[in-house]
């Protein structure tokens, strides 16, 4: 064999081998798409019926915690347990609702800022731990009434299990209920549909659906309820 048969020869085994290798790769392909496509499909549906449904604020939910007058004015406030501003709305609160009860339905959303506040997250789990046994409303009261104390501790855990057995609840079926998906994503839900609303910050308040400036004190909590109330009886 001379030099040049010699050299057609390898050229012929250089092409036969790199056909190889491209029929080699594009069956690699053909298979991580078969497997891959219907999980990454898989995935998607998942994510998307799994996130459940994000109520807007002109819309009370079955899964909303409300108190007050049904068929009063609808007052949405997405709040953050640690957030300082959130505890003073609701001493606010408190101190307007005797003058708006009759006239007014209170809905608290989850909106927990857990970037800045280390203990929204857990709070908000237990106010629905709690919720679960029918005592949201009073474990709502003890995480504001006590938040400039538990925010500096090092660990929660024990001081919002002592809120639970002062309210005379489960203590063990509440860690249980905090593991819940259920729970977990009612709080994700509430965030969700807070930030589709436009909710950029806590606390807000959505007067009848639309986002209003939360009033300093009882007398014009009491004000922005009346005009609501006037509103509705005029259009």
């Amino acid at each position: 064999m001379n030099k040049r048969e010699q050299q057609r020869l390898i050229r012929e085994q250089k092409q036969q081998a790199a056909q190889k290798k491209d029929v080699t790769k594009k069956n690699i392909t053909r298979l991580a798409l078969v497997v891959l496509v219907p999980l990454i499909v898989i995935g998607i549906l998942y994510g998307l019926l799994g996130q459940g449904t994000a109520y807007p604020p002109d819309r009370v939910a079955q899964s909303d915690h409300v108190k007050g007058n049904p068929d009063g004015v609808t007052l949405v406030v997405y709040a953050d347990f640690q957030c300082p501003a959130c505890a003073a709305e609701h001493q606010m609160m408190a101190m307007a609702w005797p003058r708006i009860a009759d006239r007014a339905q209170l809905v608290f959303r989850h909106y927990p800022l857990t970037s800045t506040h280390r203990f929204a997250w857990i709070a908000a789990l237990y106010a629905e731990a709690a919720g679960a046994q029918d005592k949201f409303w009073e474990m709502y009261d003890q995480l504001f009434i006590n938040q400039a104390y538990w925010s500096t501790l090092a660990s929660v855990n024990d001081e919002f299990d002592g809120y639970l057995e002062q309210l005379g609840l489960d203590v063990a079926r509440a860690h249980q209920d905090m593991r819940s998906d259920a729970i977990i994503q009612k709080i994700r839900n509430d965030q969700r549909g807070g930030t589709n609303a436009g909710v950029r910050g806590t606390p807000a308040l959505f007067v009848n659906g639309r986002l209003t400036p939360v009033p300093q004190n009882p007398v014009d909590m009491a004000a922005v309820v009346s005009r609501a109330v006037a509103a509705g009886t005029t259009d």
